[in-house]
């Protein structure tokens, strides 16, 4: 998937980074806090990964002329700004970091390699009405996965199991947007939309509205 930058809207943006493309970029633009949590990152290709999530959402950040302010994680491990104004997500896969931002929407964002394994583990997130529409195909499961993943960072709270609480309404390959919903949950009845993305073998997917 090739980088990118993406205006959504005027309240929202996603950018896509190649992490050995940005891995050459400063760590100036980082708060304080940001910069010491990246010194204590042992491995060099978790701190590459971690910097390139950062500068994703800057870039994001900046297509809609709003100042990077530094992010930090709650409870739940979801990323807020520092100064409590507007929504972030954020994913890294291997060689790939990306990030959205609305100024007054919850958003969440996935990234994922098509893989063939991904069949074997179709029972621990998927239900069987959900398995039988998407006919063992890779792509769908990875795209069913990746879906379900960015509604789990959008409702922003532990305890939502992917395969219990979240359902997908049947969908194609030809489709760009999946449906889906929380329910059996605290957060019964919160319906999603996704914007599916994939090229070769990477899919993007990130709720919209």
């Amino acid at each position: 998937m090739q980088t990118k930058i993406e205006k959504i809207s005027p309240l929202s943006a996603l950018a896509v980074n190649n992490i050995e493309e940005v891995s050459q970029n400063g760590t100036d633009f980082l708060s304080f806090r940001e910069k010491l949590a990246y010194a204590n990152i042992s491995r060099p290709d978790k701190q590459k990964e971690w910097k390139g999530a950062r500068l994703a959402i800057k870039f994001a950040l900046e297509l809609i002329s709003l100042p990077y302010p530094g992010f930090f994680k709650d409870e739940h491990g979801k990323s807020h700004p520092m100064d409590g104004y507007g929504f972030v997500s954020l994913t890294h896969t291997k060689g790939l970091a990306a990030a959205i931002f609305h100024k007054e929407m919850p958003v969440g964002i996935d990234l994922d390699f098509v893989r063939e394994k991904v069949i074997r583990l179709g029972p621990k997130f998927l239900d069987e009405a959900e398995m039988e529409f998407l006919a063992n195909d890779p792509l769908l499961y990875t795209i069913a996965w990746s879906a379900k993943e960015s509604i789990f960072k959008c409702q922003g709270r532990k305890g939502i199991s992917l395969r219990q609480n979240i359902r997908l309404e049947p969908f194609t390959i030809a489709d760009t947007v999946v449906k889906g919903r929380v329910e059996q949950s605290e957060f019964s009845d919160h319906h999603y939309q996704v914007k599916v993305e994939h090229e070769n073998d990477i899919v993007l997917t990130y709720t919209i509205w």
